[in-house]
């Protein structure tokens, strides 16, 4: 039997708890001309939020390095139930051990240390390679201008490259074929889908997305989103406009959410965003239409409205409500009794509002909204509150890393964190932020460069 879906959940909530918006902020939204997005972005899409190049550099190394502590605090509990998580560790509030069989999805190898993470970094260092590559390549008149079908031959040949290594691979022992097999099958579901893109063969197309992961609104576009975002810095619909077009693996809605996590993380490398702006650029931000989306409209800002209700529902918890509640709190947890029992008075509403396949985008875009919302934007509460429900938690708190770090950057992120993050990145996962960040701060300013000539 089907879990209830968010429309199960949010209309009667809305009634429940006078959750409804006023006439005023929808008359406040534009109205949509169009339903499709068109390839060919304004030239205001190339002028950039004028950041200091330091500052650039330091939010979009905030970015990356924010969604690595993210995935590596989420990765030893992925996929756990809160309960489960509250037994084994108490509360987590920093990185552990990632004690978890070998999986595509997840850790590479046994007993990574703190720090390492799972695929939401591998995708977030991929996708910043393809831009780099389209940098380099200068293969259209706009640098760092993306295009689907180029996107697709790119994972193609990242595809190809795993398959050409596991045929290559010598010698009985099995330890480096299972090591071959793991890479190969991580883009094995997304191979499927981009050889029928790059071929332009609309049925093999339609039939691979249609069974990506199951069939499932998988959050694949989020995966790689906010490297978009970090692209676009401060332009929050030309990173819509670019994600959208690189969401070849979402179905429905998902695709929105993609294109909007991209336009969330852009709005976040302004000096001034909070909440309101995040929530101006759901509303706001939306080229492709999906407003005018007859019976439901645009789910990803009903999403917004009903996170926002379940922060404010907690929030309304006082000392007085907790002489009727029973709970135990964890060992070592970090707040008072009343910021638990807000927190699980918002894990409940979550807890409703559930998918089937917690890897759902709009439960993961549902999640990260409450948890920016309850938390104020605070990055390790935020990371905490995500962390500790479960479920899905290494993606979810690796797109509230990404956005968190982009807004607060670098340098304000907790130093042992980071610091432990990078290096293991560094010398066990082979990911260099640092570098990967670099070479994309340098990107987009010659992009900017090339604007103003």
């Amino acid at each position: 039997m089907r879990r209830l879906s968010f429309q199960h959940f949010f209309f009667p909530l809305m009634v429940l708890l006078g959750g409804c918006e006023s006439g005023e902020e929808e008359a406040r939204r534009p109205s949509q001309n169009s339903a499709s997005v068109s390839s060919a972005y304004s030239e205001a899409d190339y002028q950039d939020f004028r950041l200091v190049d330091s500052v650039l550099y330091d939010k979009i190394l905030g970015s990356l390095v924010g969604s690595a502590i993210g995935d590596a605090m989420g990765a030893p509990t992925e996929m756990w139930d809160r309960q489960a998580i509250s037994e084994e560790y108490g509360h987590v509030d920093s990185l552990d051990l990632v004690l978890r069989i070998p999986s595509p999805e997840g850790p590479w190898d046994f007993n990574l240390p703190p720090g390492a993470g799972t695929d939401d970094t591998r995708w977030k260092a991929l996708m910043t390679r393809y831009f780099l590559r389209e940098h380099e390549a200068r293969s259209r008149i706009r640098p760092l201008e993306p295009a689907a079908s180029r996107f697709a031959e790119y994972l193609n040949d990242q595809y190809a490259r795993r398959v050409d290594a596991l045929r290559a691979t010598d010698g009985l022992e099995p330890e480096p074929f299972e090591d071959g097999m793991l890479r190969l099958t991580w883009l094995q579901e997304w191979a499927r889908v981009s050889r029928a893109y790059a071929s332009k063969d609309i049925d093999a197309y339609r039939d691979a997305i249609s069974r990506f992961y199951g069939g499932e609104m998988a959050c694949a576009g989020m995966l790689y989103a906010p490297v978009v975002g970090a692209v676009y810095p401060g332009r929050p619909e030309a990173a819509y406009r670019a994600a959208y077009d690189l969401a070849i693996f979402d179905l429905g809605y998902a695709r929105d959410i993609t294109a909007l996590t991209a336009a969330m993380t852009a709005a976040c490398f302004a000096p001034e965003a909070d909440v309101d702006s995040l929530r101006k650029v759901i509303q706001e931000v939306d080229p492709a239409g999906f407003f005018r989306s007859r019976l439901l409209g645009r789910v990803a800002y009903q999403q917004f409205r009903q996170a926002r209700t379940i922060a404010r529902t907690a929030r309304r918890l006082t000392h007085e409500d907790l002489k009727e509640m029973t709970f135990r709190i964890p060992d070592a947890y970090p707040y008072d009794s009343l910021t638990y029992a807000q927190t699980l008075e918002a894990y409940k509403w979550l807890d409703r509002a559930k998918q089937d396949a917690p890897f759902h985008a709009g439960e993961i875009h549902l999640i990260h909204l409450t948890a920016m919302i309850f938390c104020d934007l605070d990055f390790s509460r935020a990371l905490e509150f995500v962390t500790n429900y479960g479920r899905d938690n290494d993606t979810v708190a690796a797109v509230t890393g990404a956005q968190l770090g982009a807004l607060h950057g670098y340098a304000s992120l907790p130093k042992d964190q980071r610091e432990l993050v990078l290096r293991v990145n560094r010398e066990i996962l082979d990911i260099d932020l640092e570098k990967l960040a670099g070479e994309l701060t340098r990107a987009v300013l010659d992009r900017r460069g090339e604007a103003t000539k």
